[in-house]
């Protein structure tokens, strides 16, 4: 078999959606083309935006510090990132390592945030209350809370996260069986929202399958944590992948036809149920809240912190 790009007879992968053949360099250029695409047609970058990538040091996170940082030579855009330390044992600590020498790498400004400095008490902590919610419920909430801060104080105007294809089905198909309409609405490429101290969510990565991530690194040879988080196997979500990715067996685009569905309606669905935006503010923090309590003040006040 030859590449179905150039030739070569070097083949490292065949695309599931395209059935294309490919070879590294063809297999690479694919991948970075098709984030750039996703880029263009969502409108996801403005000359002389700062983004600030939430870097984990995972493929999916380096591999978005790495395409955008094609753009911060072009002096399109400039670039900085921020990495959440959740303070979970035998595991967070060489993410962590990985993400600074990337930031080193680049020369980018770069900050570590650790949960435990922030909130007063880190995942592992919270996984030993007999009351907790499961990690996955906490880990976002203040994973985001923690970059949206930061992404104030270091001037960014983006911030973007790696979230692949497999992540946004997840969510998708997460959020509809749980009935979570608020957090069903605000899936997409870009997310925006009507108070100023919350920056706008890019997601370059959106239309990239997990496994071809997780090729590109290998084949750029990119250093990045590939371990998993002891706590994914404990979640709703990793119940939700293995449904999907057992379908995605013997129904190969289906990843891509529920991305493409999601899309569609999204527009009707968000006219539908619209959520007015709320001048209050969270009586613990200060940061915007539709309640008397944010939702990471709410998961503070539970867990006695």
């Amino acid at each position: 078999m030859e590449c179905s790009k150039c030739g070569n007879p070097q083949i490292i992968y065949k695309q599931e959606q395209s059935g294309q053949i490919l070879c590294k360099d063809c297999f690479i250029n694919s991948i970075e083309k098709k984030v750039i695409k996703t880029i263009k047609k969502e409108k996801l970058l403005n000359k002389g935006d700062k983004v600030l990538v939430a870097l984990s040091g995972g493929k999916d996170s380096v591999t978005t510090l790495e395409i955008l940082n094609t753009f911060r030579e072009r002096n399109i855009i400039d670039l900085c990132a921020v990495t959440v330390d959740e303070g979970i044992a035998n595991y967070r600590q060489e993410g962590i390592d990985i993400a600074k020498r990337h930031a080193q790498r680049l020369g980018i400004p770069h900050k570590v945030i650790s949960l435990k400095d922030e909130h007063g008490i880190s995942l592992d902590e919270i996984m030993k209350k007999p009351n907790h919610k499961g990690s996955c419920s906490y880990c976002g909430v203040f994973r985001r809370t923690i970059i949206n801060k930061a992404a104030r104080e270091m001037n960014a105007t983006k911030i973007a996260t790696g979230h692949n294809l497999d992540d946004e089905v997840q969510a998708i198909i997460m959020n509809y069986l749980e009935g979570n309409i608020n957090n069903l609405g605000k899936l997409g490429a870009k997310t925006e929202s009507q108070a100023e101290e919350f920056t706008i969510k890019i997601k370059p990565l959106r239309e990239i399958p997990e496994r071809e991530i997780g090729l590109y690194v290998v084949a750029k040879d990119l250093e990045v944590h590939f371990n998993s988080c002891p706590y994914a196997t404990q979640s709703f979500r990793g119940e939700i992948s293995e449904i999907i990715n057992q379908l995605n067996e013997n129904h190969p685009t289906i990843k891509y036809s529920t991305l493409r569905g999601y899309d569609k309606i999204k527009p009707a669905f968000n006219k539908e149920f619209k959520q007015e935006y709320s001048k209050n503010r969270c009586k613990r923090c200060g940061e915007p809240s539709s309640n008397e309590l944010c939702k990471a003040c709410t998961f503070l006040k539970e867990l006695g912190v």
